[in-house]
């Protein structure tokens, strides 16, 4: 059974930074981030195959996803956080399509937090 264990969130102030971790289990050929704020929908922050990385627009430049697969595990460096990043961050993993439709995606962590205070 593929488990994804996210770590890494925390409660911080704005102009921090973060750097989120995700351990799979097993090898899954793409990797993503999504979160989801409170009273709202979760949302795709970042997608990461083969050598692709695709970033939301609106986050691009403050977030990064990279991965090292060799300890199967999957990063999602925030950069100048903001209140309103403030969500619980979820890892996911495809193993047939890679985009930031939660449907395409059979696997999920359980979610990690991350609080930023101004």
């Amino acid at each position: 059974q593929v488990q994804l264990v996210e770590s890494g969130g925390d409660s911080v102030q704005a102009g921090g930074s973060l750097r989120l971790s995700c351990v799979a289990s097993e090898f899954l050929w793409c990797m993503a981030w999504f979160r989801q704020a409170p009273g709202k929908e979760r949302e795709g922050v970042a997608y990461i195959y083969d050598d692709q990385s695709f970033h939301a627009d609106s986050l691009m430049g403050r977030f990064t996803i990279s991965r090292d697969n060799a300890k199967n595990t999957v990063y999602l460096q925030i950069d100048t956080l903001k209140p309103e990043d403030t969500a619980v961050y979820y890892c996911a993993a495809s193993r047939e399509f890679c985009s930031v439709v939660e449907n395409h995606f059979q696997y999920w962590g359980q979610g990690t937090q991350v609080t930023v205070s101004s």
